[in-house]
């Protein structure tokens, strides 16, 4: 399960138990004012979900500001500042989004359709019939207002696992835009892309 990060004062992040003392370790060394939250589950079984992860965090940090919320599980060559200005100029909870045109990978990630202004007209996980080529990574700005109706959703049966679940439910019942990612990620998913990456930014520091 990967960490999830908010814009403001501290940057927590979500961990599984496994994990979390060895994210603690990590966010020792670093300058920003880091928070490991340890959700306490130990297997896939167990696992509380993206969505409820968020919940988890707003409990027990008491967030009550606009947040950005990441799966931390990439790595981006671009600064998020464009994306929360633009976010506050429309005055919305936003995502981000790319065009893909691999039809696998649109039948595997979340995709959207959009109106001249980007405002979102559909959003779907993991579609069957495409609509569109706007595919949604997980990457996020939500209103205060809008991330504490997490539980709402939850009790109207939005999905909790994945983190898009949340976001679709919400662009149904409130006018949310979506952001053209200005740059490249990278999905760190498993240790081969992982060392395409660090082998990557490596030559490029070279």
């Amino acid at each position: 399960m990967g960490p999830y990060t908010w814009l403001g004062c501290s940057i927590p992040y979500i961990s599984n138990h496994k994990f979390a003392d060895q994210f603690r370790s990590w966010a020792e060394g670093k300058s920003e004012k880091i928070v490991i939250l340890d959700d306490g589950t130990t297997s896939n079984e167990t696992r509380l979900g993206a969505v409820k992860d968020i919940q988890f965090a707003i409990d027990e940090l008491n967030i009550h500001e606009d947040c950005v919320v990441m799966a931390g599980d990439n790595v981006l060559d671009f600064s998020l500042q464009s994306f929360v200005s633009f976010a506050k100029e429309k005055g919305t909870s936003c995502v981000m989004c790319h065009e893909e045109n691999r039809l696998e990978a649109l039948r595997k990630t979340a995709v959207i359709t959009v109106d001249q202004d980007w405002l979102i007209t559909g959003y779907e996980e993991k579609p069957e019939t495409l609509k569109g080529n706007l595919a949604v990574p997980p990457f996020y700005y939500y209103r205060s207002s809008d991330l504490h109706r997490i539980p709402e959703a939850l009790n109207a049966g939005c999905g909790y696992d994945a983190p898009g679940s949340f976001a679709a439910w919400l662009s149904r019942k409130t006018p949310m835009h979506a952001y053209l990612m200005p740059g490249k990620r990278h999905d760190i998913g498993d240790m081969k892309s992982y060392e395409a990456v660090r082998d990557s930014y490596q030559g490029a520091g070279g």
